[in-house]
């Protein structure tokens, strides 16, 4: 029992976490998107700091809470920003900076709160960081940074629908571009797929493996002990 309630405070917290992290995200590709040229975010309401227009239940709840409770990395998705690459002022150069801008700000995000900590540490005297409260708060912040670093370096895999596919868009031919733009449309539900059968039919989870070299190596190296 104690166990379980250990697991779901976390995932919880990790919710609670996960939620800016990801609306902030995609709040990256709109912006970008927008600067680039294209209106179509902002005509439909995407950018705003309102996670509701953001959120899907499935990908930006369930998912996570599903991930949290089983021990599994976290990770999910909030409803795709729209965008016409179409509008771009440059097409290819458009579609590479909006694709890296949602790990862009999961980075400067992680960044942030980990001096934001080290700044804690460093001023506040050991009465408060010592205590039980600011020890829930650390708890906090931690798995803030942990699930940032954890979203930059899965929608960095070069595959589709992740924004890791955009790096590769330059070099894809032009008359392939419409089949390319449909496999990113209806990839995610097939890559989730993957990524949560695998680990129960091979019993290894190399999603787990790459993000604990990556995001979780880069945790414990710039957020305090």
């Amino acid at each position: 029992v104690q166990n379980l309630d250990i697991n779901i405070a976390r995932a919880v917290i990790m919710i609670i976490c996960f939620i800016p992290a990801i609306v902030l995200h995609e709040l990256g590709h709109g912006y970008v998107a927008f600067k680039m040229g294209d209106t179509t975010a902002k005509a439909a309401g995407r950018l705003t700091l309102n996670p509701i227009k953001h959120i899907d239940p499935f990908g930006t709840v369930l998912l996570p809470v599903m991930l949290a409770i089983t021990g599994m990395p976290v990770f999910g998705y909030a409803k795709p920003v729209p965008y016409n690459p179409g509008r771009f002022k440059n097409i290819k150069k458009g579609e590479v900076l909006t694709g890296l801008a949602g790990p862009a700000v999961n980075l400067i995000l992680a960044l942030l709160t980990s001096g934001i900590v080290w700044l804690l540490l460093s001023f506040l005297p050991a009465s408060i960081t010592g205590s039980q409260g600011f020890g829930w708060v650390y708890t906090g912040l931690y798995f803030f940074v942990l699930i940032n670093l954890v979203l930059m370096f899965f929608n960095l895999l070069p595959i589709p629908p992740l924004d890791g596919s955009s790096i590769i868009m330059p070099f894809i031919p032009r008359k392939y571009l419409p089949t390319w733009y449909k496999v990113q449309r209806y990839a995610m539900p097939i890559l989730l797929v993957v990524v949560i059968l695998v680990p129960m039919i091979l019993r290894i989870n190399p999603l787990g493996i790459y993000l604990d070299a990556t995001a979780g190596n880069l945790t414990n190296l710039i957020f305090p002990s």
